[in-house]
């Protein structure tokens, strides 16, 4: 708690920060419910956003939303634990696909995203 840059100015207002923060997990969580068919990219993140990401798809799926049918792709330098259990194995348990990309990011994700628009003509 406490540890990101923003923390450490004079004027970080503790409330506000929290405020933001729960927003910012509410409109994910809301993202995720509309996930069905979708596709969710873990670009680089070894610990924070796969355990977010976990809890988000928790809560949708608690709440009644149908996701299941997803494809899940963690895009790294190094696979990682977490991203493998929370982004690639947890999610797509009984339907679904994941995939595990290893490489520099700098050149990995402008060709996923040029292989993307070439497919799609």
């Amino acid at each position: 708690m406490g540890t990101d840059i923003i923390h450490m100015h004079p004027h970080a207002d503790g409330a506000m920060i929290g405020e933001g923060s729960l927003r910012d997990f509410r409109l994910l969580a809301s993202v995720v419910a509309d996930l069905q068919g979708g596709v969710y990219i873990n670009l680089g993140s070894a610990v924070i956003m796969p355990e977010v990401f976990l809890k988000a798809l928790t809560i949708a799926r608690n709440l009644g939303h149908l996701v299941e049918d997803i494809t899940t792709v963690n895009m790294d330098f190094i696979q990682h634990y977490r991203p493998r259990e929370n982004v690639l194995i947890r999610p797509t348990l009984k339907k679904g696909r994941a995939y595990a990309l290893t490489g520099h990011h700098e050149i990995m994700f402008p060709l996923l995203a040029a292989a993307l628009i070439e497919e799609m003509g």
